[in-house]
């Protein structure tokens, strides 16, 4: 045997045994379609988002007319659709429109019957909706990596959906908890408190006072009875979870479960500046527009504090995750929800497994009754080619899915493929009368530019539908693409390095083709 020959064959055999210890040492992950879980659509409420942002453009305008001196009669957004300004000397309408434009080039401003309309310009509404739904689909990152999930799928569907999939999960009710909770924080000043929403209504007649709101509380056991209190509030928060640095699960003075905060250096700042001035009042500690607390203020408190309330442990966990890893931008609801157990995926491993290895049994029939000793060595190579696809997405954590198996099976018959084509252009030299060892080198060569092409449209269709495709879709395109490339290893050096071998054998070259 030539030394060079020797050398490819060593390659081969280190190569297997690096394979060989990734395959043992780690197992490749599975998907929720083989290993149970649960899959949850979620809606994003874009459109309050961008009501919220008209709302606060009605602020910044009001208060950029009046320094220009104009004073605003009324400033009222409309849904999500537009801003209708009213200002209390009409005839300074065009003059205030043109300072509009000035100062805000992404909205489109028009007047109307003496009211001045802002609307944001096509190009803004399409990056604020891109950008809400890019801060949700990280914020649901972060919330699951807290939790502990491995190998999600958390994947955009269309304009306001979101889907993900959580492998392995086995508490379903608490990560759609975790994952539906909005978690928006704000710490806002305490102006009244009554037990009843009509109450706080009966003490202001001429209508609740400007700038502000009232939000419910949690109901809490006060004497073993359960109370709920409604608290009218500024609705300009102090600091809002935007300013919070990190939250971890702790307990109060009386040993019950409670959050620790820990506020950014900017945010420590107005809330200490906040605080020094409300000594002896409350601050409403509001999440998801649900006072969960309003402890009165007995000193400044700047950078650390902490959440108390009716928590168990695990929900102060839970409150510590989601604050951690930050609010959804936007108000999300659950549109379907699924549940698959183990067992179901356990059916698929097995029959799939079935199938391939029926797919490889029938497949190495054929190639041996039509190649003889070649087609045996293209079972061989095969057999290479799925260690080194397997290797492959152990090494590169792709998840395994029901999809991603259907790719490894349909890689079997994609892969000898690559021999077929080798194989009847080396026989089509061998009919033109070159010898079997010429034959087998000008076969390699000729067969490489036909092969180079299907296997390419294989792997840019396996990339449009990894791009574009969610979850299982992904993990076919994943293996498939994994082991188009494999494949062409396989049969372009493997094969040929076999073939070398058994060109060294005089008395079977009779039975090579």
């Amino acid at each position: 045997m030539k030394k060079e020959l020797q050398l490819k064959l060593l390659f081969i055999f280190g190569l297997i045994s690096i394979c060989l210890y990734f395959v043992f040492s780690k197992p490749v992950k599975l998907g929720l379609d083989l290993q149970g879980g649960m899959s949850i659509v979620l809606q994003v409420d874009i459109d309050h988002v961008i009501k919220r942002q008209y709302q606060q453009l009605a602020q910044d305008i009001e208060k950029l007319l009046k320094e220009n001196g104009i004073d605003v009669l009324n400033a009222e957004v409309k849904g999500s659709e537009k801003l209708v300004i009213t200002l209390l000397d009409p005839t300074k309408t065009d003059k205030a429109k043109s300072i509009i434009e000035e100062k805000y080039p992404n909205v489109n401003v028009d007047i109307e019957d003496g009211t001045i309309e802002v609307r944001f310009t096509e190009w803004e509404l399409k990056r604020l909706k891109n950008f809400i739904m890019q801060q949700a689909l990280e914020t649901l990152r972060n919330r699951i990596d807290e939790f502990g999930t491995l190998s999600p799928n958390i994947a955009r569907l269309g304009e306001n959906r979101i889907l993900v999939e959580l492998p392995g999960v086995v508490d379903p009710e608490r990560a759609k908890a975790i994952i539906g909770k909005t978690a928006q924080l704000e710490f806002k000043e305490v102006i009244d408190v009554a037990l009843s929403k009509e109450e706080l209504l009966k003490r202001y007649p001429e209508g609740l006072p400007k700038d502000t709101e009232i939000l419910e509380g949690v109901p809490k056991k006060i004497n073993g009875k359960q109370i709920k209190e409604y608290y009218l509030v500024k609705k300009v928060p102090i600091v809002t979870g935007a300013d919070l640095k990190d939250a971890r699960a702790t307990v109060d003075q009386a040993g019950n479960p409670a959050v620790n905060f820990e506020l950014t250096s900017e945010g420590a700042e107005k809330f200490g500046e906040a605080t020094a001035k409300l000594i002896g009042k409350r601050i409403a500690i509001v999440l998801d527009k649900k006072v969960i607390s309003a402890p009165v203020v007995r000193s400044r408190i700047s950078a650390t504090g902490q959440i108390t309330g009716d928590f168990t442990t695990e929900e102060a966990n839970d409150l510590a995750v989601v604050l951690r890893a930050g609010a959804l931008p936007a108000p999300v609801k659950i549109l379907e929800e699924r549940v698959i157990g183990p067992t179901l995926g356990k059916d698929s491993i097995e029959k799939t497994l079935k199938a391939g290895i029926a797919a490889l049994i029938l497949v190495g029939i054929f190639m041996i009754w039509r190649y003889a000793i070649a087609g045996f060595i293209s079972i061989v190579a095969l057999l290479i080619n799925g260690l080194l696809l397997w290797a492959a997405m152990v090494i590169l954590d792709v998840t395994l899915t029901l999809p991603g198996i259907a790719g490894i099976i349909l890689n079997i018959g994609m892969a000898v493929d690559a021999n077929v084509i080798i194989f009847e252009r080396i026989r089509e030299e061998l009919r033109n009368g070159k010898t079997l060892r010429v034959a087998i080198d000008e076969g390699f060569k000729r067969a490489w530019d036909a092969i180079f092409d299907a296997q390419i449209t294989t792997l840019i269709a396996a990339f449009v539908l990894f791009q574009f495709g969610t979850g299982p879709l992904k993990g076919f395109a994943a293996t498939l693409s994994i082991g188009t490339v494999t494949s062409i290893f396989t049969a372009l050096f493997i094969t040929k390095v076999f073939l070398d071998i058994v060109l060294g054998g005089r008395k079977y070259l009779k039975y090579a083709f």
